[in-house]
């Protein structure tokens, strides 16, 4: 089964139901429910533990988390997530590591590293960062260049990813890590072309048992994208996929 979740601003829950459509009208999916919420803690207990999510809004996957409590979770997104100051879609998993959803989480592909004011915190604990693109850190004085997407190959960085997590995973999709031109989240966007993605999820399902994934950050956008749904379609029957 697949559960839909039109969560958030109305552009998302559009997107969430016209993807719905979408999977419909090619045949891909005849098992589904839709799951509504205007407040994310209601959430855990109206969700099923499914294997499949869809959703318009990144927050909606610390509700999921905290329904399935995966030990291990990898976060394919052109953002972190890990900024700490209030939960939104751009701390829910800072938050679900300290309150302990998630043990230990891997963001793969990420753009935007830096909090975005001074009072901003990122956390850091128990997770693993592993940019699109060239990124340096200042470790103990000196600049230490992160392992990235630009200088090293997706198996030297699976293989790390596997040692620190080990072998089951939650995976969490957000459909912002592709280019601009692909259309289908809101707002910024990520620097993987369609292929790179499809590349990436097919290495994590043949390295890692996949518990059961989410595909999020559906917008609207989607409705007027060729490319956007022609790569939604093709991610969600590489992730459904046996």
């Amino acid at each position: 089964m697949v559960t839909f979740i039109p969560f958030g601003e109305k552009p998302n829950r559009e997107g969430v139901l016209y993807a719905l459509n979408l999977l419909k009208r090619n045949k891909l999916i005849d098992d589904y429910i839709i799951v509504e919420s205007t407040r994310i803690g209601l959430l855990p207990d109206r969700i099923p533990a499914d294997k499949a999510y869809i959703s318009g809004e990144h927050l909606v996957t610390y509700g999921i988390a905290k329904r399935l409590r995966p030990r291990a979770l990898i976060s394919v997104d052109a953002h972190t997530d890990l900024m700490h100051d209030y939960l939104d879609h751009a701390s829910w998993l800072a938050y679900a590591l300290e309150e302990r959803f998630v043990e230990r989480a891997a963001v793969l592909a990420p753009v935007l590293m830096i909090p975005t004011t001074e009072r901003t915190k990122l956390w850091t604990r128990r997770v693993k960062v592993y940019p699109a693109l060239l990124r340096s850190r200042k470790v103990r004085g000196k600049w230490k260049a992160y392992k990235n997407f630009q200088t090293n190959s997706v198996d030297e960085i699976l293989m790390e990813v596997r040692k620190y997590l080990g072998k089951e995973i939650y995976l969490t999709v957000d459909m912002d890590v592709l280019r601009p031109e692909y259309r289908i989240a809101r707002f910024q966007h990520g620097e993987l072309t369609g292929e790179e993605l499809l590349n990436l999820l097919e290495e994590i399902k043949r390295r890692f048992e996949v518990r059961a994934f989410d595909i999020t950050e559906v917008s609207d956008r989607m409705k007027h994208s060729r490319l956007g749904k022609r790569i939604f379609l093709e991610v969600f029957s590489l992730l459904s996929g046996g």
